[in-house]
């Protein structure tokens, strides 16, 4: 579905941060809705959208056990 994003859980982007999950929310959000910008009056639902998969993301690695690799210490509620 959306190509240019990419993995980011550990061992694979170890480093991840909130930016790149946003970047990838973004990205998602952009092909999910067809809008690579919206309209002014479909700005606050496209933000609030890219927010709250932003949010996922960072509570789904958070809470992801990958066998062999370091235990990631990241906030979910960041």
């Amino acid at each position: 579905m959306c190509r240019s994003i990419k993995t980011l859980r550990p061992p694979v982007t170890p480093d991840a941060s909130e930016e790149d999950y946003r970047a990838a929310a973004l990205q998602y959000v952009r092909k999910v809705s067809g809008f690579r910008a919206p309209a002014a009056h479909n700005r606050e639902a496209f933000d609030r959208a890219v927010d709250a998969v932003t949010e996922a993301t960072a509570r789904l690695l958070a809470e992801l056990e990958v066998r062999g690799a370091p235990a990631r210490t990241v906030d979910a509620t960041a």
